[in-house]
């Protein structure tokens, strides 16, 4: 009896259904943590944007000059900045991964040897 192998001549023993799950999961993992950036970048640039409006609206003289306001505007304008900025590296090196990960899994299912089901056969139901 020989070895059954794939396409590429890799041994079918070594690539499993289990593999491609592993993959599959981590797909959907990264896929979550992206959605996660995603909601972070809103987040930060809300609070950028909010920061801004204040004190653009504080030094027109549209809203009274409360310290305590403005150092609140700064903060939200500076730690949003820094929020984008540390979530926009994270959010590369997660798609980094899901495109490694997406290229794997199309490997593997293209090494499996697929069969061709008989037709003639009668499929029952029950």
């Amino acid at each position: 009896m020989g070895v059954n192998r794939g396409r590429d001549g890799t041994p079918m023993d070594e690539i499993s259904g289990d593999d491609i799950a592993l993959i599959e999961a981590r797909i959907e993992e990264l896929s979550e943590a992206i959605d996660r950036c995603r909601k972070l970048s809103l987040a930060a640039r809300i609070a950028i944007g909010a920061g801004a409006a204040w004190i653009v609206l504080t030094l027109l003289g549209l809203i009274p000059f409360y310290p305590s306001a403005m150092v609140g505007a700064l903060a939200a304008v500076l730690g949003g900045i820094v929020l984008l900025g540390s979530n926009a590296t994270t959010w590369t090196q997660h798609e980094e991964a899901l495109h490694k990960s997406e290229a794997l899994r199309a490997q593997l299912i293209g090494q499996i040897e697929m069969r061709v089901v008989d037709e003639a056969k009668p499929r029952w139901l029950h």
